[in-house]
């Protein structure tokens, strides 16, 4: 294929990667974000990826939580680049066969700011696309990616086909994903997810930012603020 066939330049993509390990520490994930990040960069994709442990990331579910309490909060400086990206994918292992703890504190977070309203009047996530990638060597990544894509969605992302993908080595201890001869950077069945995932984001991203967006009828919390209804029949509100 032509590299030219798709261009998404305009485009800006976000990972965060919820593993466990501070840099330089290796990050299975990595490995695995570093091959769908290469997919979006070369059509033209701004690409941005945090390693959430690395900062500083207050517990809580407000957009600043050193306005509640804490000292310190590096979450702000990464907020604005959840709020810059069309793509936001969340990266991270399975431990005792759920998301890790860095996984679910970025839940948290992202949810703080989903009550804030985008220039529509919609919640500030709608009009973005989201996905995830898992890595273990234990059962759980559908469980996993089920988990992190509700959390997307209910709070505003769009999710297209395919939006996960993951590697598993065999269960019990054993090679993580970049280990020498563990198999996972040549596992067709990960290389294919993984690539359908990043093309449909790709290809989802580029559909709503044309369209300007999900349509805002019907879904503008600012006009149901104020009292519109969109056809709600209600004998309440009669």
């Amino acid at each position: 294929m032509n590299d030219t066939a798709y261009d998404f330049t305009g485009l800006r993509a976000l990972f965060i990667n919820c593993t466990l390990k501070k840099s330089p520490e290796p990050s299975n994930t990595q490995g695995l974000v570093d091959a769908s990040r290469e997919i979006m960069e070369k059509h033209g994709v701004h690409v941005d990826v945090v390693r959430a442990i690395d900062h500083d990331i207050a517990t809580g579910v407000w957009p600043d939580m050193r306005e509640h309490g804490w000292q310190t909060d590096d979450w702000p400086e990464i907020f604005d680049l959840v709020k810059a990206a069309h793509i936001l994918v969340l990266a991270g292992p399975i431990w005792l066969g759920d998301n890790s703890s860095v996984m679910k504190q970025v839940h948290e977070r992202l949810y703080g700011g989903s009550h804030l309203l985008n220039e529509q009047g919609q919640y500030l996530y709608y009009g973005r696309v989201g996905g995830c990638l898992i890595t273990g060597n234990e059962d759980g990544i559908k469980h996993c990616a089920h988990n992190v894509l509700y959390t997307l969605q209910h709070i505003g992302y769009t999710i297209p086909p395919q939006a996960d993908a993951g590697w598993i080595g065999e269960a019990g201890p054993g090679p993580s994903y970049l280990d020498p001869g563990s198999g996972g950077p040549e596992n067709d069945f990960t290389n294919r997810n993984t690539a359908f995932m990043t093309w449909n984001l790709m290809h989802l991203a580029k559909l709503l930012t044309d369209a300007g967006g999900v349509p805002a009828y019907g879904n503008q919390r600012s006009e149901w603020d104020a009292g519109c209804r969109f056809d709600y029949e209600n004998p309440e509100y009669r």
